[in-house]
């Protein structure tokens, strides 16, 4: 995604289309899950759609990591209802005991947004914190600055693993601030 959703959004379309032509299903069920993902951050009406087609697709499917990327998308489409904390906790567990420690990334930023969205500043700084260890290693460390401009936030001036020539502030509050 790094950054753009609907250009994401779009490119995972075309793969879901691409392998439903090759009755590829498994193919065209993670394709979905990552299309519901990016259509979360930017409209959350249409990913109630994108994630009621992923649990379809995935119903005969074992694909526990696409079903993992399809609750995460639930979950950013659902930012700023009070109860997603209990399904963080439930999706962080369940990622442990799969060992599918590199869609964690993914999950703090899930929920990075969802406090963004809640202005709860605490909670969105620890958060940021995980994703900056979860990703020091340099995998997803834009994660870290797309948490910062979906906050309103100004980057701070070193981050390993990345571009020192990025913009320190994001021009506009993403449109998804204001859904609530």
């Amino acid at each position: 995604m790094q950054g753009e959703p609907a250009r994401a959004a779009a490119a995972y379309l075309a793969g879901r289309l691409e392998a439903e032509q090759h009755a590829k299903s498994g193919e065209a069920a993670h394709n979905q899950a990552l299309r519901a993902l990016a259509v979360a951050f930017i409209d959350p009406h249409q990913a109630d759609d994108e994630v009621d087609l992923v649990e379809q697709l995935l119903a005969h499917l074992d694909l526990r990591a696409s079903r993992i990327n399809a609750a995460i998308a639930a979950l950013i489409r659902d930012a700023g209802n009070l109860a997603l904390e209990d399904r963080v906790q439930a999706l962080r567990t369940e990622l442990d005991v799969a060992g599918l420690t590199s869609v964690t990334p993914t999950l703090e930023l899930a929920l990075a947004f969802h406090q963004a969205v809640l202005d709860d500043l605490d909670a969105l700084t620890a958060t940021i914190s995980r994703l900056r260890e979860l990703t020091r290693g340099g995998d997803f460390a834009y994660y870290i600055d797309i948490a910062h401009f979906m906050a309103g936030l100004t980057l701070p001036a070193e981050q390993p693993g990345w571009n020192p020539a990025r913009p320190r502030t994001c021009p506009a509050r993403p449109k998804s601030r204001r859904l609530r």
